[in-house]
């Protein structure tokens, strides 16, 4: 198998990794994903769910999940770096705004720091809507090594 086949269909093997690369996903806000997230979640916050009652919150009316962006942040460890075979250690995150029905969250993900011995990349990780930082955080990350 080339390193390109191995790359799309297993990720990147440790080795490759090095500090600074980065990779991200965007993602549009619908009202199905909050829906569905919903759904999925359990979490029928009235906030995410009922204009009415959400127009009389802080927000002013209804906002996504903070969780739904913080999904497209393993999104993109899952998908692209260090992609499909790595293990989600652990996540920080920090909610800096909210996100709304139509608002395109982009999930940025960049290489902090490497521990060879364990396999384990720290990532700092951050989603954004326009210039607006919406969430920050910090992930760890086992990533698998070249066989």
């Amino acid at each position: 198998m080339s390193d390109t086949q191995f790359e799309e269909f297993y990720g990147h093997r440790f080795e490759d990794l090095t500090v600074g690369m980065s990779a991200a996903y965007g993602h549009t806000v619908t009202e199905a994903d909050i829906l569905l997230f919903a759904g999925v979640s359990g979490d029928t916050n009235p906030v995410h769910m009922n204009e009415e009652l959400a127009a009389a919150s802080m927000f002013g009316g209804r906002i996504a999940h903070g969780m739904l962006s913080a999904s497209f942040i393993s999104t993109v460890f899952g998908t692209r770096l260090p992609g499909p075979g790595c293990i989600y250690l652990s996540q920080t995150l920090k909610f800096k705004a909210p996100v709304r029905i139509g608002d395109t969250v982009v999930a940025r993900v960049t290489v902090k720091s490497l521990t060879p011995e364990k396999r384990k990349a720290l990532f700092d990780t951050v989603c954004t809507v326009g210039e607006t930082v919406v969430l920050t955080g910090e992930a760890e990350i086992m990533v698998p090594k070249r066989d």
